[in-house]
């Protein structure tokens, strides 16, 4: 799902809040190198940052993926706002605040998705209906695996 949804745009610039050991990124980084894109990862924990550094090279798309270190509070409004497609899977109760950060990075149609809203609805409910309550967004949970919410800026 992450492949077609960032090989779908050509030249897709994608934000990963939360790249954990790469596995997202791997998917993700195979669908911009199409279109000559580029994915932007933020993680925190080192352990999973040597994992990811790893499994990205080993996967040989480092020239694709480039990962930022560092807590997402502090690394993200650092960067500039040029995003086509952002993939949030972090800290749970964290959502609400990388999302108001992530959205300031992102372009008008552009889309947010956040993982785990499903299997995690106890913290994430409230997340979903933020952005469906939300007139500037377009949003809808997508019940595939542990559930999406998939949000576009409309306004």
């Amino acid at each position: 799902m992450l492949f077609t949804l960032a090989a779908a745009r050509q030249g897709c610039k994608v934000l990963e809040v939360g790249g954990s050991r790469g596995y997202s990124t791997i998917w993700l980084a195979s669908a911009v190198a199409l279109g000559v894109g580029r994915v932007v990862s933020l993680e925190n924990d080192p352990r999973k940052v040597s994992a990811w550094r790893a499994n990205v090279a080993e996967a040989d798309l480092d020239a694709y993926a480039e990962l930022i270190e560092g807590d997402a509070f502090t690394t993200l409004p650092a960067l500039g706002k040029c995003f086509d497609l952002c993939f949030i899977d972090a800290e749970k109760g964290d959502y609400e605040r990388l999302f108001a950060l992530a959205r300031e990075k992102i372009t008008l149609g552009s889309l947010i998705v956040a993982d785990n809203v499903l299997s995690h609805s106890d913290t994430l409910a409230a997340y979903s209906r933020a952005r469906q309550s939300d007139p500037t967004l377009v949003s809808v949970t997508v019940p595939l695996d542990r559930g999406l919410e998939f949000s576009t800026i409309i306004g």
